[in-house]
């Protein structure tokens, strides 16, 4: 599953458009009030990079308005520039504390970042009224988690930190943290990167995976900002361990280089080819020709797909960043990561990273060998 790339967190940013564009700005200045409209018009047209422009220039002329504050945590929240949201959005909420719009996005700022606790505090804030009922959902959700996190024991390494509840645990914690060690340096070689900071793992039963990640059925983990791994039978087949964990890590590698922006047939294909060794992959399923315009349907959360949908996205995914790293090089694609983390136009980062149009590239996916 990809984060943050992460179909939980979209869904909460496509709620968050339809709240945050009812918010009305009065203003006395008709400059301002129109950034301000434009602003949450861009919101509502999901486009929060142009609405950022928008509410950086309004508060320049009007920096106490709380609400916009609100606008320009909001852009940065869907932009997932968290600390930049977390300092608009605190700063709407000094300037009016009543401004509960802004507390619902902080909250999810903070969960997104780790601080469970702290999202919590934010949504037990919250007005009891019936327009928050999915935010008291979501908190209560919140609470179960930051109570199972409390109960937790946790063993570290160089990059990883690895929790698990309860003494019978500690087995299959130490052999998950030398697992996602191993793939670390692995994937590491190719992509030449590796992790900047940090990265928390967090082992659950199948039924606290459900409940806390709300992921399909037939996610086998889970990534948005924590790497989240059911156990099942992991103890009974290291092997399907070794490869949830290596994916999992992928989408953390690959947001640490561009937490936007990124396609999910990209983020899930990377995922996908390093879960293994490239040079276990068997050539001959690469061989085959996707369907013409296979990506264009890939382009937003797997999350929506049934089981039978997700295995055919993953393995054309995968075929398709095989064949990217095979052609451009590790080097060049972890650039072109972060080109699109920086909000360089697609096109524009393919062609400058890999050396030829996305459209060459997409079609000769689609040509027999």
């Amino acid at each position: 599953m990809n984060d943050f790339c992460v179909a939980r967190v979209v869904t909460h940013a496509i709620a968050l458009l339809t709240l945050i564009v009812t918010c009305a700005s009065a203003q006395s200045d008709p400059k301002t009030t129109m950034l301000a409209r434009a602003g949450w018009d861009a919101l509502a047209r999901n486009q929060p990079s142009e609405a950022a422009n928008a509410f950086r220039d309004a508060i320049a002329r009007d920096p106490r308005n709380a609400e916009l504050h609100l606008g320009a945590g909001a852009a940065a929240f869907l932009e997932r520039r968290d600390q930049d949201a977390r300092a608009a959005l605190e700063r709407a909420l000094a300037l009016n504390p009543t401004l509960s719009r802004a507390r619902q996005i902080l909250g999810l700022v903070l969960y997104r970042s780790g601080d469970v606790s702290a999202a919590v505090r934010e949504y037990e804030r919250l007005p009891n009224t019936p327009e928050y009922e999915q935010g008291r959902v979501r908190l209560e959700r919140w609470r179960r988690e930051a109570d199972l996190h409390g109960r937790m024991t946790s063993v570290a390494g160089a990059w990883f930190t690895v929790s698990f509840e309860g003494d019978a645990d500690a087995e299959l914690a130490a052999r998950a943290l030398a697992s996602i060690e191993r793939a670390a340096d692995r994937i590491g070689l190719v992509l030449s990167t590796y992790p900047s900071q940090p990265i928390s793992v967090v082992l659950y039963t199948s039924e606290q995976f459900r409940d806390i990640t709300r992921a399909p059925i037939w996610a086998g983990g889970a990534y948005d900002g924590t790497v989240r791994v059911p156990m099942r039978g992991a103890l009974a087949n290291p092997q399907e361990l070794d490869r949830v964990l290596a994916h999992e890590y992928t989408h953390a590698l690959v947001h640490s280089l561009a937490p936007r922006n990124v396609p999910a047939w990209l983020h899930e294909g990377l995922a996908a080819a390093l879960e293994t060794d490239l040079n276990q992959v068997n050539g001959a399923a690469d061989s085959e020709p996707l369907p013409a315009g296979a990506l264009a349907a890939l382009q937003t959360s797997f999350g929506r797909f049934t089981g039978e949908q997700a295995k055919l996205a993953y393995e054309t995914s995968a075929r398709a960043a095989r064949q990217l790293l095979d052609e451009a090089g590790g080097f060049a694609v972890a650039n072109l990561l972060r080109d699109l983390g920086q909000g360089v136009d697609f096109n524009e980062a393919f062609l400058h990273r890999i050396q030829r149009p996305f459209a060459s590239f997409e079609a000769d996916l689609s040509t027999p060998r």
